[in-house]
């Protein structure tokens, strides 16, 4: 089971890595690998606000003193990540 997801995460990122590269050439493959490349910008973006706010909740919970500062910080890191989500999705869809 491993194994199959390694396989599978290697071929993932193989594909976010030349989709770029397909994408500058006037294709539908290239719109199409462009549109995977956005999908995969969201994808990642969502894995991690989610483990910044598991973080978040699981810290709130050890120390509920500190839930004002810990929640500041949790929404301006989601924030960056949320930009540079963003940012990829909108130069993946004009490659």
């Amino acid at each position: 089971m491993k194994t199959l997801f390694a396989k599978a995460a290697l071929a993932t990122a193989s594909i976010a890595v030349f989709a770029p590269a397909f994408a500058m050439a006037e294709t539908t493959l290239g719109k199409g690998l462009a549109a995977i490349g956005a999908g995969l910008a969201v994808i990642g973006g969502a894995i991690g606000i989610g483990m910044i706010g598991k973080g978040a909740v699981e810290s709130i919970a050890r120390q509920p003193e500190a839930a004002g500062p810990i929640g500041t910080n949790m929404i301006l890191t989601a924030a960056f990540v949320e930009g540079a989500t963003l940012f990829a999705v909108v130069v993946a869809l004009l490659a």
